[in-house]
């Protein structure tokens, strides 16, 4: 079977509010469908990101170039990103190269499990089943995190994330408190700095929140501070997430060596899409680390699946405004699509609304 076209497309996908961090608010989500098409008529499809609208074109145009290196080979994802990386050598494959690349990758196993007609878990040796997930929402002050967890309760997460980084320790606290009083026992509370405090002011506001109750403290310094997530990480006693900047494995692999957290959750398209995925989990297995998911729903919980230290699944649904099937949330949990590949069909009406 061999690749017989791959069809990209620019959209904003519409979320039910806007993401607002520390480094600023997305309020659409700039994706890039992917559509891969063999001549055997199987059609596979999966989508890469992109925060900033501003960068979307060039993203669109990076997936439209990888893809023209493999139309015309054969559908042999492991195959397919070894000649891919091996092409971008010379430039690396991070940034929106490596983008591009993961999302090419889902894209690519997504359509080889629909020649199986079989969902991506089964497809890779595991069975289908539930994962606990949270809602991962933006930054919320004390007064409005109140209806985000309210809102949490009654969708049946499990946990709910939300954004810390106020300009005081003070508001971070407080909206700590404001959620998990809401929240109860029952529900896990995490919080995501999202790399904004250096490493100075991370001890003094992570060692401030022990005692909160929190399942973790997310990303407090840059992504690539390894020696300085471990200071940190060895320091507090709530746990420390990072992962989702991870560029490819060898950068999970350079984390743990540092020791440099307690948690990892590697971004399904930044680690390389499929193929890094199944080797960053090998990582965490040998680590004992438990491996959570970074957006790209669909994908990840076939994911998690395969992940022997699988943990927890983020649901920040950038993609679920174009998507047919909706997700379902039971008993805090939820589980992947029984359906060939990952379970993305699009709605063609949407998606002609949100396109570029």
């Amino acid at each position: 079977m061999k690749i017989t076209s791959i069809r990209t497309t620019p959209v904003l996908a519409p979320m039910p509010r806007p993401v607002r961090t520390a480094s600023g608010t997305i309020d659409r989500f700039p994706l890039v469908l992917i559509d891969v098409t063999t001549d055997d008529g199987v059609e596979g499809r999966a989508y890469a990101q992109v925060y900033l609208p501003e960068l979307l074109p060039a993203l669109d145009r990076t997936v439209a170039g990888l893809a023209g290196m493999i139309t015309g080979m054969p559908l042999a994802p492991r195959d397919l990103h070894t000649f891919l990386l091996r092409r971008c050598r010379l430039f690396g494959a991070k940034g929106l190269t490596g983008v591009a690349l993961g999302g090419l990758d889902m894209a690519l196993w997504d359509t080889w499990a629909r020649a199986r007609k079989e969902p991506l878990a089964r497809a890779l040796g595991a069975e289908l089943r539930p994962f606990k997930a949270y809602n991962s929402v933006g930054l919320y002050d004390a007064k409005s995190v109140i209806e985000i967890a309210e809102e949490t309760r009654s969708a049946g997460f499990a946990g709910l994330k939300i954004k810390a980084g106020f300009p005081t320790l003070a508001e971070d606290i407080a909206a700590v408190r404001a959620a998990r009083k809401v929240l109860g026992d029952g529900i896990a509370l995490m919080i995501d700095y999202n790399q904004s405090l250096d490493v100075a002011e991370a001890l003094i506001r992570c060692k401030a929140l022990d005692g909160e109750g929190l399942a973790w403290i997310e990303e407090p310094v840059l992504a690539d501070d390894l020696e300085g997530c471990a200071r940190i990480a060895d320091a507090i006693t709530t746990p420390l997430q990072i992962g989702e900047n991870f560029h490819g494995p060898s950068e999970m692999r350079a984390a743990i060596a540092a020791r440099a957290m307690d948690l990892v959750m590697p971004d399904a398209q930044f680690i390389h899409g499929v193929t890094g995925w199944l080797e960053a989990a090998a990582l965490a297995r040998t680590a004992g680390l438990p491996m959570s998911s970074h957006t790209f729903l669909e994908a990840s919980v076939h994911l998690l699946c395969a992940t022997p230290t699988a943990h927890w699944l983020e649901v920040m649904d950038a993609a679920g405004g174009l998507r047919q099937a909706p997700l379902t949330v039971r008993n805090g949990t939820v589980t992947p699509w029984d359906t060939p590949g990952i379970g993305i069909e699009w709605d063609t009406a949407a998606v002609q609304r949100c396109r570029i």
